[in-house]
């Protein structure tokens, strides 16, 4: 081939080239920018969940995977959210912050406009750090530190309380009840377990009642005799627990074990059916905090018993996991828009019908909701106290 002829060849290669990397750089910036209503009506809305889906709370993972499962599949029945489709990507971040944070990254690079996650507090609050960075709008349904609704990021919103004011009611009713007992607060040196300890703490003090032991001990392991021993040391009558179901179930039973009766006090971490499988009859009595049952809520039926129909029973955040992506449609629908600066708009001046009944949201994100009430453990089941 003549020489001009190579010249003619490369010059058309080059073109091409640059005219499909031109192309290429486009598309993925606009997929980069994580704005889906640049795309053509009809592509799908990425969203995303994530939690504990391995691990020792693999069980509260569990509740928020399948509440935006259905939640989800709910949405996209009836039409979708802006005539498109949602779809859901699950992130497992095993209640650890480094990998919450890695998780909320991937979700960026997927594209997602909304994160129904995460669990834990010590994870939602790294994560919230990207969201808020990247314009993702981010609704908690289970962390409940104040810490994530403090930090001034406009686009945080959580569908469940409080620590500090299920603390407040914690502290309130071991006063009513137990005020004349010898009370132990234990933590578990978690964001969660601890700042749910401390506020009980604080409501308790200020009820006029000094705790008579203030311990830490460490999540994951199997052997709580020594903690155990220096309860007993301590004649506790009464033992509050901030921290999760696994190791109060742990400790409960050990303590039955060594003849300690004391009453086990605690918070929302215990509201799953594998803190029975853990304790058996050592559960008896045990009794914690948490919002109104929302499976009793007559908004929630129809999902209820769907989920009943699948033989699942939605306990704990499972309806709150559902409600935030019910929030997150409806927001979405009155904005016209998945942009975040049009999402939180609407979320502020929003009321949104859900499963947990009609929600609204703070300046600071926090939900307008009833608060806490006590629920017993009784014979492998759990239902609200009659004390």
């Amino acid at each position: 081939m003549k020489t001009w002829h190579w010249v003619v060849v490369v010059v058309v290669v080059v073109v091409a080239a640059g005219a499909y990397i031109l192309n290429s750089a486009r598309q993925g910036g606009e997929q980069q920018a994580g704005a889906p209503d640049q795309a053509a009506p009809g592509d799908a809305i990425v969203i995303g969940t994530a939690g504990p889906v391995t691990g020792q709370y693999a069980i509260f993972g569990d509740q928020l995977v399948r509440g935006a499962t259905k939640a989800v599949a709910d949405i996209n029945a009836a039409g979708g959210v802006l005539g498109r489709q949602l779809v859901l990507e699950i992130g497992d971040d095993a209640c650890e912050a480094k990998q919450a944070v890695a998780v909320a990254n991937q979700m960026v690079n997927k594209g997602a406009v909304f994160m129904a996650g995460h669990f834990c507090s010590s994870t939602s609050i790294p994560a919230s750090e990207v969201y808020s960075e990247e314009g993702i709008l981010q609704i908690s349904p289970a962390s409940t530190n104040p810490v994530l609704t403090e930090q001034g990021f406009t686009n945080v919103f959580r569908t469940c309380g409080r620590d500090d004011q299920q603390g407040l009611v914690a502290g309130d009713f071991l006063t009513k009840h137990f005020g004349d007992k010898k009370i132990a607060i234990l933590h578990d040196k978690t964001a969660y377990g601890k700042g749910l300890a401390d506020e009980t703490k604080k409501a308790l003090n200020a009820s006029g009642i000094t705790e008579s032991l203030y311990e830490a001990y460490t999540a994951g392991e199997k052997d709580y005799s020594a903690l155990v021993s220096k309860l007993k040391e301590g004649a506790i009558d009464v033992v509050y627990l901030g921290g999760y179901h696994t190791e109060a179930g742990l400790i409960l039973r050990q303590a039955r074990e060594q003849g300690l009766m004391a009453q086990l006090v605690s918070g929302d971490a215990l509201v799953t059916e594998e803190f029975w499988s853990i304790t058996g009859d050592a559960g008896q009595g045990t009794l914690f905090s948490f919002s109104p049952d929302p499976a009793k809520n007559p908004a929630a039926a129809a999902v209820v018993e769907s989920f009943l129909a699948d033989g699942y029973k939605p306990e704990g955040y499972t309806l709150y996991t559902y409600a935030a992506i019910q929030v997150f449609a409806q927001a979405a629908e009155a904005a016209g828009s998945t942009d975040i600066d049009a999402l939180v708009s609407a979320m502020r001046a929003g009321n949104f019908s859900t499963v947990l009944g009609d929600i609204s949201f703070d300046d600071k994100g926090d939900v307008s909701a009833p608060g806490y009430v006590f629920y017993e453990w009784k014979n492998g089941a759990y239902d609200y106290t009659e004390m």
